[in-house]
């Protein structure tokens, strides 16, 4: 009846995701600690990360923060978090950690 539309689409964001250095390191040993314990596991492994950085790419703010601008995001089927910050629409993937061990102890890297 003449009137206007209005549309409710939400605006998308698309972030970029980098994946440090010493993050990519963690997921690889992690993979080749896997793979050393049963065949193939390892690629699961890097195949349950990969789920996660596009659900962590879709929707970083779903995530809970640890630490001030920190969060982490917890791999499915695997002891892993993953820790990273948001700075305008990138995503920097700082480290990949087993639950178990202190995450002091990778919180200087940059």
């Amino acid at each position: 009846m003449g009137g206007c539309e209005i549309s409710h689409q939400k605006a998308i964001v698309m972030f970029k995701i980098v994946i440090k250095p010493n993050a990519e390191t963690d997921a690889t040993k992690a993979a080749i600690w896997y793979n050393i314990q049963r065949e193939r596991l390892g690629e699961e492994f890097l195949l349950a990360f990969e789920a996660k950085l596009n659900e962590i790419q879709l929707n970083p703010n779903q995530f809970f923060t640890v630490y001030k601008n920190l969060k982490r995001a917890f791999l499915k089927r695997f002891p892993y978090g993953i820790f990273f910050i948001i700075d305008y629409d990138t995503i920097y993937i700082l480290a990949i950690v087993h639950t178990s061990r202190n995450p002091k102890t990778w919180k200087k890297r940059k």
